[in-house]
């Protein structure tokens, strides 16, 4: 009875001859007969569930809004832009909407200008750019030209380190590939290196003769424990190694884990400290296929450098793998803590 009252007053305001004697089917089929407005014919199509053509009546209709959702002003505005742009496609209109035009303006003005990069060695220090003068970065040095030239261009205050750094031909994920080797620089790195001795408390005055910073047994242990890495390099026999094992965590991430490559796991721990106080130091090259290395400090001089330099590259020149096809070192630069590169010659041939 709802629905036949409401079609009765719908056909009441559009002046139709109709009345309650009449049928729900009479009734609709003389509302779907008429032509009504848009707004009309969605309310009417509502309320008989199909779909009914319109006619233009000044008839007020109120169009309530969800918050969210489907019916929500968001959502039917989407949908209308939605339909007008399937319009537009099947008509084959291309051309951008003035709205969005206008928006892309606004947005673009926003952003501001595209900001100018000053070129890298304008952001560099003063005393960086004085010494880089100094330098040609086309031109290959001979290895006494380049570490003359890095002793000069040191803009630093205090006493810099001089660094090699070789580009290798290797792949180290090859095990045969994997370079890792020590070698004892003549002049020494210039640095104080803290060593430790983890071993049997026999060999504990032969050790403390030798220069070690560190000497225990248990007691050691129970500084791993603590967490007290007091020293640099870690010397250890043997037959102690497995009692390591447990602080592999601790002393591996910070390269103190001892490597009988490295010569920290010796027998003879008195020439162990004495050959890593002397300016025994290990070299590896890295996962981007490079061994950096620092030779000795500026205040050495270039003399004291190139002899340093040489033993190195002779050191690197025998861990050269067999089975190597390509090229072993590709390029070789110098360059001191915070100095400009300095292009060397290939020195292992």
């Amino acid at each position: 009875m709802a629905k036949k009252a409401e079609l009765l007053e719908q056909a009441k305001k559009l002046k139709l001859e109709v009345t309650s004697q009449n049928t729900i089917a009479e009734i609709e089929t003389a509302i779907s007969s008429a032509k009504l407005t848009p707004e009309i014919t969605k309310k009417i199509a509502k309320i008989i569930d199909k779909p009914v053509a319109g006619v233009e009546l000044e008839i007020e209709t109120e169009v309530k809004l969800a918050k969210a959702g489907k019916r929500s002003e968001k959502a039917i505005k989407e949908t209308e832009e939605k339909i007008a742009k399937e319009e537009r496609k099947e008509k084959g209109d291309t051309a951008p909407q003035s709205e969005k035009t206008s928006s892309n303006k606004e947005s673009r003005s926003k952003k501001g200008p595209i900001p100018v990069i000053r070129p890298k060695i304008e952001r560099r220090g003063k005393n960086y750019r004085k010494v880089s003068e100094l330098v040609s970065k086309t031109t290959l040095y001979s290895l006494t030209d380049a570490l003359d030239l890095a002793v000069k261009t040191n803009p630093s205050k205090f006493d810099a380190s001089v660094e090699v750094h070789v580009r290798m031909g290797v792949d180290p994920r090859q095990a045969d590939q994997n370079i890792r080797a020590t070698v004892s620089l003549p002049n020494g790195t210039g640095k104080t290196v803290r060593v430790a001795v983890f071993a049997p408390e026999a060999d504990h005055a032969a050790a403390k003769s030798a220069g070690a910073d560190v000497v225990g047994d248990e007691d050691f242990l129970k500084q791993l424990e603590k967490e007290e890495l007091n020293f640099d390099i870690l010397v250890a026999t043997p037959q102690y190694m497995p009692k390591l094992s447990k602080y592999a965590r601790i002393l591996g991430p910070r390269g103190l884990m001892p490597n009988p490559k490295s010569g920290s796991v010796a027998t003879d721990v008195a020439k162990a400290v004495s050959e890593a106080k002397a300016g025994k130091v290990e070299y590896r090259v890295d996962k981007q296929s490079i061994v950096h290395l620092s030779i000795g400090k500026v205040s050495f001089g270039a003399k004291k450098l190139e002899e340093n330099a040489r033993i190195f590259f002779d050191s690197l020149k025998s861990q050269k793998p067999t089975s190597l096809k390509g090229i072993y070192i590709k390029t070789t630069s110098i360059s001191t803590t915070q100095g400009p590169g300095i292009k060397v010659e290939n020195v292992v041939n």
